[in-house]
């Protein structure tokens, strides 16, 4: 990560911040939704009848949570925002994988990205399944 110093002291940088804050965590998410994956088939039935722009909020939310942001996502709980919709590891990976590739497409840094997905990975239980 990042680092600078302030009166002697070394701050690290969020990976919030380096990636350029809420500005960019907005135009990663019309990327991965308006380019990945609405125009993926395996994945993009579960957003038919969804509220694209309240979506696209709680994304920016959750991904400024994965970044270590300051907009922690406060909605549902993961497990029932996704009960009932039989999401499985196919689904959940292809999710990631354009989590991935959006944040990359932005020029993310891969140990970035990886550290980012690692939280997404940890939520997989609470996804998956219901």
């Amino acid at each position: 990560m990042g680092k600078g110093t302030k009166g002697g002291i070394v701050l690290e940088q969020t990976l919030y911040e380096k990636v350029g804050g809420q500005e960019a965590i907005e135009k990663v998410v019309d990327y991965f939704y308006s380019e990945l994956v609405l125009k993926d088939e395996t994945v993009s039935h579960f957003f038919e009848h969804t509220d694209m722009d309240k979506q696209r909020r709680h994304q920016a939310k959750f991904i400024s949570f994965a970044l270590g942001g300051p907009n922690q996502y406060s909605g549902k709980s993961m497990a029932k925002a996704h009960a009932n919709m039989n999401i499985q590891p196919e689904h959940f990976n292809a999710i990631a994988k354009h989590l991935h590739d959006a944040l990359a497409h932005f020029n993310v840094e891969e140990p970035d990205i990886d550290q980012a997905l690692s939280k997404v990975e940890s939520l997989r239980n609470d996804i998956q399944y219901k």
